[in-house]
C-alpha cells in the first residue's frame, strides 16, 4: 500500500507546471524515504530531477518500493480539478494499475476522488555524478525568470558569466544586444532578495533561453534559485521546496558556435 497525504496540495500544483512542459511522461518512484522522479526532458536535452522527502508529507506509508508511470498531461488534468487550500492525498496498492487522487476541502464538505491509469514506461535511471563546482550563483527566483525572459527576446542563448564581482548574463542577436548584471549584495533584510555568488574560478557558458525559461516555471515554488557551473559540465538549477524537498534541472552547455 502507497499513501502521500499534503495539507498544502497546491505545492503538487505546482511541482506539476514545473515539469510538464519538459516532460511528457515520468516515473514516480516511491519508497520509505519518499518519492523520486528522474527524468531526461522530450527532446534528450535537460534532466529533471525531484525528490519529495516523506517528512514534508502530514501521511506517508509505502510498505514496498512502487514505480508509477504517469502520463503528465492527465495527472495535470486531475490536478487541476483541485482547489489551491485543498489536501491532496496520492493513493495506489502495491502492484496496482491505477493510482487515486483524493482532494478534501479544508473543513471535508466536499471530497472527490480521481482514478488515473498506470503507464509502463522504461526509464533509465541516469546516475548523476557528485561535482564539486567552480561557481555556485543563489539569487531571487523571480528575479532569474525576469532575467531569462527578458534576455530571450535577444537571441536563442544566454551567456553566463561568473566573476567574482558577480555574475553577467547576456544575449545577443538581430536587434542587437543584452546584458544584466547583479552584483552581491552584502546588506539585505531578506536572505531570499540576496544574491551570493561563491566562486572557485571564473566560468563562462551558454545554454538555450528556451530550456531556462521552461525550469523558471518552478519559481513559485521556491523565493530563491541556486544555479551551479563548471567548464564542461551541466548547469544545475536547484529550487528548493519548502520543508519537503527540491527539483532539481541539468542543462548542458552549448558548445563552439557562440564562443567565438
Amino acid at each position: 500500500m502507497f499513501e502521500a497525504r499534503l495539507v498544502q496540495g497546491a505545492l503538487l500544483k505546482k511541482v506539476m507546471e514545473a515539469i510538464k512542459e519538459l516532460l511528457n511522461e515520468a516515473s514516480f518512484d516511491c519508497a520509505h524515504s519518499g518519492i523520486l522522479l528522474q527524468a531526461m526532458d522530450n527532446s534528450h536535452v535537460s534532466l529533471v530531477s525531484l525528490n519529495l522527502r516523506r517528512e514534508g508529507f502530514d501521511k506517508y506509508r509505502c510498505d514496498r518500493n512502487l514505480v508509477m508511470g504517469m502520463n503528465l498531461s492527465s495527472m495535470s488534468k486531475i490536478l487541476k480539478c483541485a482547489s489551491n487550500d485543498d489536501i491532496i492525498t496520492m493513493k495506489a496498492q502495491d502492484n496496482a494499475d491505477t493510482v487515486t487522487f483524493v482532494f478534501e476541502s479544508p473543513k471535508q464538505e466536499k471530497i472527490s476522488d480521481y482514478e488515473m491509469k498506470l503507464t509502463n514506461l522504461d526509464q533509465d535511471h541516469l546516475g548523476i555524478p557528485e561535482t564539486e563546482y567552480s561557481c555556485v550563483i543563489k539569487l531571487p527566483s523571480a528575479e532569474f525568470a525576469r532575467i531569462c525572459r527578458d534576455l530571450s527576446q535577444f537571441g536563442e542563448s544566454i551567456v553566463i558569466s561568473c566573476t567574482k564581482e558577480g555574475v553577467k548574463f547576456s544575449a545577443a542577436g538581430d536587434i542587437g544586444t543584452a546584458n544584466i548584471k547583479l552584483a552581491q549584495t552584502a546588506t539585505v533584510d531578506k536572505e531570499e532578495d540576496a544574491v551570493m555568488v561563491d566562486m572557485q574560478e571564473p566560468v563562462t557558458l551558454t545554454f538555450a533561453c528556451k530550456y531556462l525559461n521552461m525550469f523558471t516555471k518552478a519559481t513559485p515554488l521556491s523565493p530563491q534559485v541556486c544555479l551551479s557551473m563548471s567548464p564542461d559540465v551541466p548547469l544545475v538549477v536547484e529550487y528548493k521546496i519548502e520543508d519537503i524537498g527540491h527539483i532539481r534541472y541539468y542543462l548542458a552547455p552549448r558548445i563552439g558556435d557562440e564562443d567565438n
